[in-house]
């Protein structure tokens, strides 16, 4: 049998490699293909082609997520180099966003730009994920290029960009797969020349891959763009509950027995001003997340926490072209509440300012952004260099980035700039008989390095970026003598150094409709410095090695098959290798679709020592209307 498997691995291994086109005369590229002019449209930066920016930033299409394997965001980033998705259980249920090695409390995801990070914990940041079927989109920032959006996107930030434009269309899904699992989604899109609308509710529910590991999901989606005396507005509403059981997924591989159920929602209002040069985009927002967790399921009154988080905010951000280039600016404020039967109650305001100005030089050749944010957080101070202790709550971060186009299609662009990270309410509050809060933590600190070239022509898109990252203050729940409790402290000094590829490529293929090749590759190297403790709770588990390839072909307008191939090496562990398969059929007002994962039956962890699923399946038909 592990003869077979290896047989089968090498197989799809060498279809994928040979599916490349390695001579001109196979690929009939004469049918030119443009790629999309990739603009940061909901970001507070700058809005700014993709060549002519001078940050590393790298968009999932719209195209690219409706025939993609995944079936939620979770597995849909997992196929990003440089971002690893460390998931517990199937569907992600519980999974943790990081960027080039940094943790899970270091990275920050919007959703139209709207921040809706948890204040208790960076565990609950993909809780507020959506259905694949409502994002038009989803943008990727990486590096110090993610000081602009304050607190917490110390390694980058994750934007997911729902759908501007509606179809007039319903569309009902059934789908049944590997561990008993079944899935209903229904999907009303409606626009109209003054009106859109879209609704989206999704269920989910599995007996789960082995013992307690069964889940419920259910997701609602609404969103209404229309017109107010030719004002446009735009409302979103979401929800997403989840009950699962959590088979060692925290406290220790052995804890067989926890569980827990979160809710998310999120109802944000936006519009946009734009007079001449002008542009500005107000929303008003609010986020809430609860999370009931329960360290024994058949009787929760040995160990049960509570949290209800609340974040309410306004963000207000411009950009305006003048003499120099273009100049972006704003600000948001927030308030933030929490209700804890462990942590307390809590809350917390924040603002956030920030502003950057692009100067074009040498005929537009080269360009130079200095940019700066501002922070204040009534609750957590660090005093600096001042006579006057006013500025004690503010954080003040600056960073520049820098390009030079070498012609229409290629550009070098470096940044420097500092981020930072802001101290959960677990981190300062938290306290169990294992594990005791830090209420004197200060904010982690990072100083990020990064140089890159960018080439985009036609049907080929490159970058390729070297970076170094200087982390400070880094948190981690250490001790001295193994029978003392965890206690969090800044302790951590770390200096990351990563290279990064990623490549897009679009061509023809003999009879072959469009085909569409994504490649990346991800090295990381940690050098965490010593500290003066015995024991440390996180050791660094980062993705070392990670390789990434997407192949999505057509073979005429009713067949569309996506191949995806996931190399991955962690610090002190064996690599593994990832390959999913989806193939779609379409036929009237029906499409038939078969997910295929894992179906070399891989057996690997992604952290916890949770072990991932095997070979699944799902099947799916969909009526469209």
């Amino acid at each position: 049998m592990n003869l077979l498997k290896g047989i089968m691995k090498k197989i799809l291994i060498i279809i994928l490699i040979f599916s490349l086109p390695v001579n001109s005369s196979f690929a009939q590229i004469e049918k030119e293909i443009q790629l999309e002019k990739v603009e940061i449209i909901s970001s507070p930066r700058i809005e700014i082609p993709y060549l002519d920016n001078s940050i590393n930033i790298l968009t999932i299409s719209k195209e690219e997520i409706e025939k993609s394997t995944a079936t939620n965001i979770s597995d849909l980033l997992q196929q990003v180099a440089g971002l690893d998705i460390r998931r517990r259980g199937a569907e992600g249920m519980q999974a943790d966003l990081y960027i080039r090695g940094g943790s899970f409390d270091q990275t920050l995801l919007l959703i139209d730009g709207i921040k809706v990070e948890d204040p208790q914990t960076g565990h609950h940041t993909m809780n507020m994920t959506l259905p694949l079927e409502v994002i038009e989109k989803i943008e990727i920032i990486k590096g110090s290029a993610g000081r602009m959006y304050g607190q917490n996107a110390f390694t980058g930030a994750v934007n997911i960009i729902t759908k501007k434009n509606m179809d007039n269309n319903i569309s009902v899904g059934l789908s049944r797969g590997s561990f008993n699992q079944n899935r209903f989604g229904i999907t009303v899109e409606n626009q109209s020349e003054k009106s859109g609308f879209i609704f989206n509710f999704k269920r989910k529910d599995s007996d789960g891959y082995r013992y307690n590991t069964d889940f419920k999901n259910n997701q609602i989606f609404i969103k209404s763009n229309f017109k107010i005396k030719d004002q446009r507005i735009s409302a979103i509403a979401a929800f997403n509950e989840r009950k699962f059981g959590a088979n060692g997924f925290y406290a220790s591989p052995s804890a067989i027995d926890q569980y827990e159920e979160t809710q998310a929602s999120l109802i944000g209002i936006s519009t946009l001003y734009k007079k001449n040069d002008l542009i500005i985009k107000p929303k008003f927002y609010w986020k809430r997340n609860q999370d009931v967790y329960i360290y024994l399921r058949h009787d929760p009154s040995v160990y049960r926490n509570l949290h209800i988080s609340n974040k309410i905010g306004i963000d207000i951000n411009a950009n305006k072209r003048n003499s120099l280039g273009s100049i972006g600016f704003g600000f948001d404020i927030s308030k933030v509440f929490l209700s804890s039967n462990n942590l307390g109650e809590r809350d917390r305001t924040m603002i956030n300012l920030f502003m950057e100005q692009q100067i074009q030089l040498a005929d537009k050749k080269i360009d130079i952004t200095p940019g700066f944010a501002l922070s204040y957080f009534s609750d957590i101070s660090e005093k600096l260099n001042f006579e006057s202790n006013f500025f004690k709550n503010f954080f003040f971060y600056p960073g520049v980035d820098f390009g030079f186009n070498l012609n229409k299609f290629f550009k070098i662009y470096s940044n420097i700039g500092h981020t930072f990270r802001v101290p959960t309410y677990t981190d300062l509050f938290y306290s169990s008989p294992t594990t005791i809060g830090n209420q004197e933590l200060k904010l982690e600190k990072a100083i990020t390095k990064e140089i890159g070239l960018k080439y985009r022509r036609k049907n080929l898109n490159i970058n390729i970026s070297l970076y170094e990252r200087d982390a400070s203050n880094i948190i981690d729940y250490v001790k001295n003598e193994e029978s003392d409790p965890w206690q969090a402290n800044n302790i951590r000094e770390i200096i990351t150094n990563g290279i990064e590829l990623n490549m897009g490529y679009k061509f023809y293929l003999g009879n072959f409709r469009e085909q569409i090749i994504n490649i990346g590759f991800s090295n990381i190297d940690d050098n965490l410095l010593e500290t003066d403790f015995t024991f440390s709770r996180y050791a660094l588990n980062s993705l070392k090695n990670q390789i990434t390839a997407t192949y999505i072909f057509e073979i005429n307008e009713k067949i569309s098959s996506t191949l995806t191939y996931k190399n991955a090496e962690r610090i002190n562990e064996k690599k593994y290798s990832i390959i999913d398969f989806r193939s779609s059929y379409n036929f009237d007002k029906f499409t038939l679709s078969m997910v295929l994962n894992n179906i070399l039956d891989a057996e690997y962890s992604e952290t916890n020592l949770v072990p991932m699923p095997g070979f699944n399946s799902l099947a799916e038909i969909k009526y469209s209307f």
